[in-house]
């Protein structure tokens, strides 16, 4: 664990202490958000994005630890285990480096070179491989003929033997890792027309590009193309330095009687054995940091969206523009609540404007109207023009905005909506996310499998399970960040509350329509499979709004409200100073003005100077 917590320090440029903390807060089933949070004296200050990624590097270098050990083990069995080989083996840092440094010891099919072996050719392939044998070669070669075995003469004893070291030269990890490195460095990648026909890849037909220089986009919509068969990708390497490489690495003397079947053995190596292998494995290196730099855009914008303030206390009918099938319209209330829905028909083929602004006045009227959100999608741009029209002939100040109804079919015939609106038909219920996402964009956006929320490219070519991993993390990072309203929250937006799942957030549901609002934090204890652990990790994020406390408005968690209260007291201010909009801003600049250090120790709790431990130790009292 010494050797993880000093890698992951350097990496992320901090101090082991940190790195070490926090991972036991990870080991104890701390939650990122919460860590980050409520355990800021303990991890230091370490940020949500940096607690995530040192989250990741965790698991992967707990995860090479433990191949390190079972390959240790594997290669143990056989008897070929060395001091040099176990060195080699634990200082290996990077996975696919040592799955080559196992390579030679894996379990193979039927190759040429075992079949060489079987032929009891062995002993010739490493005299021909020492280099140090005087006599001659052919001489040698004669001692090994055994037509049983099928060896009929001395050409098919060194023919091998030289497959036997083609397998040796191409099982050399030392030998793989430069090669990789110098492909990295020089090769290109090389892309050609498949089939002869029009299609979105006609810019890459004929194309070529340092792979040293490839965009991550471009390296996916190469790997589309050629999935679709409409590309042919190759690698170009630098087939002469790397032989040229090869052979200095193995010929021991340019001029000795070996050098020229050696020759034949590195050519055969590496065209046969080696390149393929390396271009799948550079293919998938490219792909694999290609996917990553998508994930993090999809999750950069994905967090933006999710981030987008609300607009509460607002009456919203939302529009979903449509030709033929008619503009979709849902009116839902301050809190969610569906109100009114229809159908009208301003747009193509019907052009029923006159109509459908009689219907919409009156809803207008009717619920008092505060915006109109519609939808970005087909038929959006005509749908503003007659709602813009629309709105100058209503007196009172009445809005409209346009957001992404990305994802809105995908959720309205999801299973989610059928529970939510199970009596409203399927093609209104996207007009009723395109309200909410207006009213609540995080609280809509987490019913919809973000892959289809339309904030990044290739999001169906990445690993999906990685991409799912990373969403959900954005996602838990910004409903956390947040806080939510246990008493309104769906058991979507719940289930992403740190220490709750989608079961537990039924159940408070449940509970809630059973007992009532809740009125303090501590009453998630009696939802069932709600125990102490997942309150500990939950209650900071948890909002109650007209409850006992005003404190359980705050992220203040539940294990700080005696502190919380006392510091108030010394300020000459209450808890429900809190809820008072003038009280609340005389609070904060009295904070301001105080003396953490010396407030730290008056309340007998631990403070820490983060400026102070960033450079050297923290300071506690």
């Amino acid at each position: 664990m010494d050797k993880i917590f000093k890698k992951i320090a350097e990496e992320l440029n901090i101090r082991e202490n940190q790195v070490e903390a926090t991972v036991k807060l990870i080991d104890d089933g701390n939650t990122i958000p919460f860590i980050a949070r409520y355990r800021k004296e303990v991890t230091g200050n370490l940020s949500d994005e940096t607690l995530r990624i040192l989250d990741e590097r965790l698991k992967y270098l707990r995860n090479l630890e433990a191949r390190k050990e079972e390959i240790i083990r594997l290669i143990d069995e056989q008897g070929k285990l060395t001091d040099e080989l176990t060195v080699k083996i634990a200082s290996t840092m990077v996975l696919s480096e040592l799955e080559d440094i196992y390579r030679p010891f894996r379990p193979k099919k039927r190759t040429k070179a075992t079949i060489a072996k079987e032929k009891g050719l062995e002993p010739l392939s490493q005299i021909i491989y020492l280099q140090q044998e005087k006599k001659n070669i052919y001489e040698i070669a004669d001692e090994y003929i055994d037509e049983e075995k099928g060896v009929n003469n001395r050409e098919d004893a060194i023919s091998g033997a030289l497959d036997i070291i083609a397998e040796n030269i191409a099982d050399d990890s030392d030998y793989r890792k430069k090669i990789k490195s110098m492909n990295f460095r020089e090769a290109v990648i090389s892309t050609h027309q498949a089939k002869e026909e029009k299609s979105p890849y006609e810019m890459y037909y004929d194309y070529k590009e340092a792979i040293l220089r490839m965009p991550s986009h471009r390296i996916l919509a190469i790997n589309r193309g050629e999935k679709e068969e409409f590309l042919k990708v190759k690698l170009e390497s630098p087939d002469d330095k790397i032989l040229a490489y090869l052979e200095r690495q193995v010929i021991l003397d340019n001029k000795s009687q070996f050098a020229s079947v050696l020759v034949t053995a590195i050519a055969d190596s590496y065209k046969r054995l080696i390149a393929p292998s390396i271009e799948r494995e550079i293919r998938n290196d490219l792909t694999e940091k290609a996917e990553e730099q998508a994930i993090k855009v999809f999750g950069k914008n994905a967090k933006q969206l999710l981030m987008q303030p609300p607009i509460k206390d607002i009456t919203v009918m939302g529009f979903d523009p449509a030709y033929r099938t008619g503009c979709k319209i849902a009116v839902i209330d301050k809190t969610g609540k569906v109100l009114s829905t229809t159908t009208v028909y301003p747009t193509e083929p019907q052009n029923d404007v006159e109509g459908s602004k009689k219907v919409l006045k009156e809803l207008i009227n009717k619920y008092n109207v505060n915006m109109i959100s519609i939808g970005n999608g087909t038929a959006s741009r005509e749908s503003e023009t007659f709602v813009s029209d629309m709105l100058k002939e209503i007196d009172g100040e009445i809005y409209y905005a346009i957001v992404s109804e990305a994802g809105a079919s995908v959720y309205s015939a999801s299973k989610l909506a059928t529970e939510e609106y199970p009596d409203i038909n399927v093609s209104l219920r996207g007009a009723i996310s395109i309200a909410r996402r207006l009213q609540d964009p995080l609280s809509e956006l987490v019913k919809i499998d973000p892959k289809s929320i339309g904030v990044g490219q290739y999001q169906h070519d990445v690993n999906q399970k990685r991409l799912s991993e990373s969403i959900s993390n954005v996602v838990e990072d910004a409903v956390n960040s947040v806080g939510v309203d246990v008493n309104t929250a769906t058991p979507s937006l719940l289930s992403y509350v740190s220490g709750i799942n989608g079961t537990i957030a039924k159940n408070i549901v449940k509970y809630r329509d059973e007992t009532g609002e809740l009125k303090q934090r501590k009453d998630l204890l009696k939802v069932p499979k709600l125990g102490p652990a997942a309150f500990k990790q939950c209650a900071g994020f948890i909002r109650i709004f007209n409850g006992k406390n005003p404190l359980e408005v705050t992220a203040v968690h539940p294990e700080s409200y005696e502190v919380a209260e006392k510091l108030l007291t010394k300020l000459g201010y209450s808890v429900e100073n809190i809820l008072e909009k003038d009280k609340l801003e005389e609070l904060k600049k009295a904070l301001k003005e105080v003396n953490v250090e010396k407030m730290a120790i008056e309340l007998n709790v631990r403070w820490i100077n983060f400026k102070r431990y960033n450079r050297r130790n923290f300071k506690t009292w």
